[in-house]
């Protein structure tokens, strides 16, 4: 290939003509700097060179088509075009002079050049399925996005304005301010005050944490405390807005049906007991209609609902506005709204058809006539007997009023009428006093109304002799029984709102700045309103009109609209529409924040909400919402739907406090809030305001929210996708972790605190799948699921070859743990030989106080047919590791025979050979499998070995004792060994045991001889060969060594392999002159006529009389645990201690050899 010549002139940007220091594309300019020329030549014929040759004519930038930079996921990378890029891009960005030392890691490592582009050329991202930072896909062309140019006023403070204000406001303020008085009021609006600027206080600080995309509380809290919070807090805030629009349609039909058109009525009541329940009948009809348009509404097109929404906010302005000065105009001359009581009972103004508050008026005739008769004259005050005057008077005739007929059984003067209405008077009082009447005295205290009660007025006169007033009677009743706590549930929703500058953080020039100032400033705004507003309330409107929920007795007027100037009609129609515009509002933001969260795929059976219209609708989505809110319209009263809504927004709120709370005291280093007038303390004063009025205004809703946000949460961690977002709590748990850990260290675990903290050794084949899986589910029987589980593995080779490798074995040990259900963790170590990659494992595994303390590996099962001596004798190397290390060792013997976690024993015993003492291993480790479903049902049998100078019975009972005081239930047995002769069929086989060794030890020949060699063994001891029952015929399970070779390097074990088999001439005949007739048949013969050592004779004695015992007493038991007997220190003894632990546990099908680590488990003491 020619070599390309051409010239790097590096080029000021001040040469450029037009550029200069502050361009701000000087950097995507700053490319066209390679010119062809002959000036200085450099060769460019490496490989990287020829790769990228055809570099572009002009040196432009990157050209859409040829784009260097790859935006398909979270973590950005530049392509590595110098690499594997056969186009011809201008790649002069990777041979900048001054980054060449860099230019390999490239693709990697960006230049910082490139990071700042792609950060300059962010826009605000829907939140979606995939991360907000993944939206934008590979080789796509995206429109010019509109730059988002919505300030602090119009962005964040009159949308939260007009989210905060509501239909409470115009419909129940007045209410809550009668029931609990100007003092409870206030008090009762500064509790719900105060939480939302506490909230917002700390929601400020988390969306100046960053950028926060569209999805506002919900990305923040799941952002902040993980995908298992963000989804049950995001359904919470989702069915929270719901309900707050089903609230918002009921409280429009209420001021439609009440105040603005009560003919519309379908279902009237001819009792007033029926009254509520017709009423409710209306509500929901109207409710489900008005739900239905505003559905449909908000499906045609959302543009519809935001051109409306400055209209509605108008409404809600003009609305207070002549509030305030209808306050102002009272002081001077107050609106005519007169009150009939009868003594200090309010009479209904809808019942007085005549509007004479009177029980009858008296008539003068035009004409008056001599009148010579008895005759009686009835006055509002009482009755005159009969008198006679012949004067001539003018003709009075008395007529009862409406009220009378409502009173008394007829129309009559001499009807008989109700005793309370016979002994009281009527009388007008003026419903609004106006600002300087000193009502606000009367109004201070709170007068709380049970179901049913009269509304009263205290300071008027009253019979003494008053009994309970009839429904049938034209009082004004209260309808529901009220408290303190039900009007905090009910007065909350109407600070709920705050999160509105916060879902539009992408529509805003700078969301760091314009969030918290709007949304405070939004906050004060309402909270003063709401205050002077219970004062007003207080000071302008008699205790009895407030008292009146519905304005019964102003002739059914809205009781907020009689204070309004000029006319009650501009608060009724300015409400209406504020309530319709809020509804839409909720029924247009509902839609889409469950959309968020179906898209986030964190709750599965959500996905399908996820989906909608071409243009991202949420139609589905607003289905749900629609049906969801229908089931608030169909509760039908708004003071039953306030609290359900209260309780889904305090727990969103509670939740975004925590997450400030927790971030600014785990001090993350992500936490840097532009944001600074917070802390901790705030947060954690706003988190306990939450949740006080959640369970102040209703305990059971509370409970009940609590229980759907936590059911919520088990499904998204047991079921929904696993999510790495970097939340708190994951920041919480490092530190309890830490925490916890630093106090571990303090010093080593009592005795009764000893549990197994399991270090398992498993070896995986060629193929890269675990040989002996069961060894993992003996470990998780004998843990239970408690404590710390360590899965290790090693892969022989370089670590820089096989990293790959031991990610793969990583992968295959964890599909392994979740399989059998294995909470705990794995680890990989790359090492050339595995004997030393376990021994660092077993030095490095854990931390601090969470170190193994036992480790579990598999038996060489074929080691003796092995032609590769290592798998034993890594078997033994590990051994002596653990023994040196103090941890404690089992080794399963035959372990595939061991039964499944699907596979329990209905019956049978676990033998328990306790030869030595050794920390009590032996005693523990039953009860521990014991606890686990396999094992359960099988009893503990204890033998213990006596001698001829042990007094077998007094042991037994010192056993027996010994068990008792450790709470373990097992039959205890002592087995008594006589003293013997060394019986032939021992010697035999220390004699068979030892030439074996010795010839595989001196023999390093072909493979052929070695065959010969072990064929001429098989022929000398045909008769001694005792084969292990149940020994698998597996290759060597040596617990973490790994045989096959490594990527490049070749295998240790070939390379064992040909470093013993492999001979020179040279070194054949020094073994010959030196083993002179060792290869030869006769050379054989003469080592066969070798004594065998007495130390092993003795060694072999123990171990057949042992196993004689011991298959005799437990060849029946599901499991036998006995003492593992150490090895030789003397390494030459080696495979002599392999063939004692065979002939130990010949004849037994589970065996669990134990050795214990040096210190007590177990104590007889509490």
């Amino acid at each position: 290939m020619a070599s390309v010549r051409f010239t790097v002139t590096p080029t000021k940007a001040e040469d450029l003509p037009g550029l200069s220091d502050t361009s701000p594309d000087i950097s995507s300019r700053s490319g066209a700097r390679v010119r062809f020329g002959s000036r200085e030549s450099v060769n460019r014929s490496d490989p990287l060179s020829e790769v990228s040759g055809g570099g572009t004519a002009g040196g432009g930038g990157d050209t859409p088509e040829h784009s260097s930079v790859d935006q398909g996921d979270g973590n950005s990378k530049i392509s590595s075009v110098y690499i594997n890029n056969t186009h011809g891009v201008d790649d002069d960005d990777f041979y900048d002079r001054n980054l060449a030392l860099f230019e390999e890691e490239m693709d990697t490592r960006p230049k910082v050049s490139s990071l700042l582009n792609r950060l300059a050329n962010y826009t605000n991202l829907t939140q979606g399925a995939k991360e907000h930072e993944e939206a934008e896909s590979i080789g796509e062309k995206k429109k010019a996005s509109k730059s988002p140019q919505m300030g602090t006023f119009m962005g964040v403070y009159l949308p939260c304005l007009q989210n905060i204000f509501g239909v409470i406001l115009f419909l129940r303020l007045t209410w809550v301010v009668g029931n609990a008085g100007v003092l409870q009021g206030l008090c009762i609006v500064f509790i719900c005050c105060c939480c939302t600027m506490l909230t917002a206080i700390s929601m400020s600080a988390i969306a100046t944490n960053g950028v926060v995309p569209a999805g506002g509380a919900y990305f923040m809290i799941s952002r902040s405390l993980g995908p298992e919070f963000g989804g049950a807090v995001g359904l919470c805030f989702y069915l929270g807005t719901t309900f707050a629009g089903a609230m918002y349609i009921l409280g429009a039909i209420e001021i439609l049906l009440m105040y603005i058109a009560p003919k519309a009525a379908i279902f009237e009541s001819k009792h007033p007991e029926g009254e509520g329940a017709a009423m409710l009948n209306n509500m929901r009809v109207y409710g489900s209609i008005c739900l239905l348009l505003m559905s449909l509404l908000v499906f045609v097109g959302v543009k519809y609902v935001n051109k409306l929404a400055s209209i509605f906010l108008a409404c809600v302005i003009v609305s207070i506005v002549s509030i305030y000065v209808g306050a102002l105009v009272s002081a001077f001359k107050p609106p005519q709204f007169p009150v009939c009581m009868l003594g200090n009972r309010t009479i209904s103004g809808h019942e007085i058809d005549d509007n004479k508050c009177a029980k009858f008026i008296q008539l003068q005739l035009k004409e008056p006539e001599r009148v010579e008769t008895n005759f009686t004259i009835t006055n509002e005050n009482g009755t005159v007997g009969p008198t006679f005057d012949p004067s001539p008077v003018p003709a009075l005739v008395n007529e009862t009023t409406s009220i009378w007929k409502l009173f008394c059984e007829g129309p009559e003067l001499n009807a008989s009428c109700d005793k309370y209405f016979n002994s009281n008077k009527f009388s007008e009082i003026a419903g609004i006093p106006g600002l300087a009447s000193g009502v606000i005295s009367e109004n201070l205290w709170s007068a709380y109304l049970s179901k049913g009660d009269v509304v009263e007025k205290g300071s008027l006169e009253s019979s003494l002799d008053a009994h309970p007033a009839s429904t049938h009677q034209p009082y004004v009743f209260a309808d529901i029984t009220t408290s303190f706590t039900l009007l905090v549930g009910i007065f909350f929703p109407s600070v709920t709102g705050i999160m509105a500058g916060s879902n539009r953080s992408g529509d805003l020039k700078d969301a760091q700045r314009s969030i918290p100032i709007g949304t405070i400033l939004a906050i004060l705004t309402t909270s003063i309103v709401y205050l002077t507003s219970v004062v007003l309330f207080g000071a302008c409107i008699e205790g009895v009109v407030l008292r009146d929920k519905f304005g019964d007795s102003v002739k059914g007027n809205l009781v907020v609209g009689t204070l309004a100037w000029p006319s009650p009609w501009v608060i009724v129609i300015g409400s209406f529409f504020s309530t319709c515009g809020a509804g839409l509002q909720s029924l247009t933001g509902a839609p889409r924040l469950l959309q968020a969260i179906a898209k986030d795929n964190i709750i599965p059976f959500l996905r399908v909400f996820g989906h909608g219209k071409a243009n991202g609708e949420p139609t589905w989505a607003l289905l749900l919402t629609a049906l969801i809110a229908e089931l608030g319209i169909l509760i039908a009263s708004l003071d039953l739907v306030a609290p359900i809504l209260t309780m889904f927004f305090l727990m969103c709120y509670l939740f975004v406090n925590l997450a400030c709370g927790l971030q600014t005291l785990l001090r993350t280093p992500n936490w840097r809030p532009r944001f600074s007038y917070y802390h901790w303390t705030l947060s954690f004063l706003g988190m306990t305001i939450c949740l006080a009025l959640m369970f102040i205004s209703s305990w059971y809703y509370a409970i009940v929210a609590m229980v759907i946000a936590g059911m919520i949460y088990k499904y998204i961690e047991y079921h929904g996708a696993e999510k790495e977002w970097g939340d708190g709590i994951r920041g919480l748990s490092l530190s309890a972790a830490r925490y916890a850990l630093l106090r571990l260290e303090e010093g080593p675990p009592h005795t009764k605190n000893w549990r197994p903290q399991v270090l398992v050794l498993l070896k995986l084949d060629e193929d890269a799948h675990v040989k002996s899986p069961r060894l993992l589910t003996f470990a998780s029987q004998l843990k239970a699921g408690k404590g710390l589980t360590i899965v290790g593995t090693v892969v022989s080779g370089n670590f820089l070859q096989s990293y790959g490798e031991a990610l793969a074995a990583e992968q295959t040990l964890k599909h392994l743990m979740d399989k059998e259900r294995v909470k705990g963790f794995c680890q990989c170590i790359v090492a050339q030989k595995p004997r030393e990659g376990i021994s660092h494992m077993i030095q490095s595994s854990g931390l601090g106080g969470m170190k193994p303390n036992t480790v579990v590996m598999g038996w060489p099962h074929a080691w003796r047919q092995s032609e590769d001596p290592q798998s034993w004798k890594t078997f033994i190397n590990t051994v002596r590791v653990t023994t040196a290390a103090h941890l404690a060792l089992l080794v399963p013997k035959n372990i595939s025979l061991f039964p499944s976690n699907s596979e329990p024993c209905t019956e049978g015993y676990i033998d328990v050979w306790w030869i030595v003492h050794d920390g009590g291993m032996l005693m523990l480790l039953p009860f521990l499998l014991r606890q686990h479903k396999v094992w359960r049902k099988c009893g503990m049998r204890i033998f213990t070995v006596a001698q001829m100078e042990d007094n077998s019975i007094q042991m037994k009972k010192d056993l027996a004792t010994f068990l008792y005081h450790l709470r373990i239930e097992a039959e205890v047995e002592v087995v008594e060994m006589h003293d013997s002769d060394i019986s032939a069929y021992t010697y035999e086989r220390t004699l068979m045991m030892e030439q074996r060794s010795q010839m595989l030890r001196q023999m390093r020949l072909s493979k052929s001889d070695r065959e010969r060699e072990a064929q001429l063994v098989k022929d000398r001891n045909s008769m001694l060969r005792l084969t292990s029952i149940g020994s698998d015929d597996d290759d060597d399970t040596d617990g973490g060594e790994r045989d096959r070779p490594a990527s490049g390097g070749g295998g240790s074990s070939e390379h064992h392999r040909r470093v013993q088999m492999t001979w020179t001439k040279e070194k054949t005949s020094q073994y010959r002159a030196t083993h002179s007739g060792c290869s030869t048949p006769e050379g054989f013969r003469d080592m066969l006529s070798i004594r065998p050592d007495h130390s092993n004779v003795r060694r072999m004695h123990t171990a057949v009389k042992l196993n004689e015992v011991i298959v005799n007493k437990s060849h029946d038991a599901r499991l036998v645990l006995l003492n593992m007997p150490g090895p030789p220190r003397n390494p030459d003894g080696d495979e002599n201690y392999m063939e004692f632990l065979e002939v130990l546990t010949e004849g037994l099908e589970r065996v669990l050899l134990v050795r214990g680590g040096g210190s007590e488990v177990i104590t007889i003491y509490s």
